[in-house]
């Protein structure tokens, strides 16, 4: 029987590691320099925390969760997305008493039931930062500049950045009666997915897949024109903040997220590539969710970026070098016991050092070296050692002190 990798899950290979290892090494350097702190939350919670907080209307809810009983009958669910864990994490452990906001982050996998697609994975990894307990626009801004030195030191320069207020609890409420009365009166024009989410949560309709339903939607009501005067003016001082980092980006009212919990500000990061690939970030305001998983009130504010967007973004660039520094090859078996101690103590100093494992002969094994990118090869002998660096003459020793000395 052949087993495979099911289905929308992928395996990072060695020949993958070197520019897997960079963006999320990059990215914990990025955080760290903005002040965000590492956390770990569990690969399952309770059902509820995502029904509850990302809508039960969400596709991600309706469609995309992997949920399950465990031997006690309870429900749970592997974690669809980081923010609701990460802000049930801050309530469970009464973070709402540390300075504010806490900044946190953390790069971990995924898991949503979708079609499989290129860069599009059931379990995916994710790196989501949050900043929980601050209403500032500024911590908007600096979140969405955040992604954007993370995208320059990656090298990444052909995205856009999208951009829209999605109001509050107290504005929406009366564009949801005037998008729904449209909808309504415009009912012909929608298709079943149109009228699941107007019946749901009317905002999603323009998440919609079906391009003649986009079209007839330009008409609709504008929610920049029921945004209320605090919405409004948070959003002004986004740009306004954006403006002085000297971040680009595009207005667009479409512009929606898929879950429940979003509030004022919404962004998205925007590829080269077409359709669902073509986000590789989003973000937004979600004020009330800490609230919702039985917190005090308390702002807040984030984004997820998937690791393997990223990846597909660095596409076919040189990945960075790799190799050892030492390889150890043997003329006679019997010297592997006079070179281990030495291959230990390499190691034991941080020196990457390798020897043959495989029975090769001399000359396989100095070919190994090369597919090593060995930069000193220690040939081990029968009457002592020789010793080649690249761009230097060989030298012969007698004893490994002497080779310990030289390289």
């Amino acid at each position: 029987m052949k087993l495979e990798a099911p289905r929308g899950t992928h395996d990072v290979l060695a020949k993958d590691w070197p520019h897997w290892d960079t963006i999320v090494r990059t990215a914990e350097a990025v955080c760290s320099a903005y002040g965000y702190r590492a956390i770990t939350t569990p690969v399952f919670e309770d059902t509820d925390l995502f029904s509850r907080t990302s809508g039960a209307g969400s596709d991600v809810v309706q469609k995309e969760m992997y949920s399950f009983q465990d031997r006690s009958e309870r429900s749970l669910t592997l974690r669809p997305e980081a923010t609701a864990p990460i802000c049930r994490a801050y309530v469970e452990h009464g973070m709402h008493r540390d300075p504010q906001p806490v900044k946190l982050f953390t790069i971990a996998p995924m898991y949503r039931y979708s079609a499989p697609q290129r860069g599009r994975y059931r379990e995916h990894w994710q790196l989501s930062a949050e900043a929980i307990g601050s209403s500032d626009p500024a911590i908007d801004a600096e979140l969405i500049q955040l992604y954007v030195e993370l995208l320059r030191r990656l090298a990444i320069s052909d995205y856009e950045l999208r951009l829209n207020s999605v109001g509050d609890q107290k504005c929406r409420p009366a564009y949801y009666e005037a998008l729904v009365a449209w909808l309504n009166e415009h009912e012909d024009v929608l298709d079943d997915e149109a009228r699941q989410k107007r019946d749901t949560n009317p905002l999603r309709v323009f998440d919609v897949k079906n391009p003649a339903v986009l079209a007839a939607l330009v008409d609709a009501p504008r929610l920049a024109d029921f945004l209320c005067d605090e919405c409004r003016r948070h959003f002004e001082q986004v740009q306004d903040h954006l403006s002085a980092y000297g971040v680009a980006f595009e207005l667009d009212e479409r512009l929606v997220r898929g879950l429940d919990y979003y509030t004022r500000t919404a962004w998205e990061f925007v590829g080269p590539d077409e359709g669902a690939q073509s986000s590789i970030s989003g973000g937004g305001r979600y004020d009330g969710l800490v609230e919702e998983i039985g917190g005090p009130p308390t702002p807040g504010v984030g984004f997820g970026a998937g690791i393997e967007r990223l990846h597909l973004a660095l596409g076919d660039r040189e990945a960075p070098a790799t190799g050892i520094e030492v390889f150890f090859a043997l003329e006679d078996e019997a010297r592997r016991e006079d070179v281990l101690p030495l291959l230990a103590r390499l190691r034991s100093a941080g020196r990457p050092a390798d020897t043959d494992y495989a029975g090769r002969s001399l000359k396989g094994q100095l070919t190994q070296a090369g597919r090593l990118r060995a930069r000193t090869v220690v040939i081990a002998g029968v009457d002592g050692f020789r010793v080649r660096r690249q761009g230097e003459e060989e030298k012969a020793v007698g004893t490994l002190e002497e080779v310990e000395a030289l390289i």
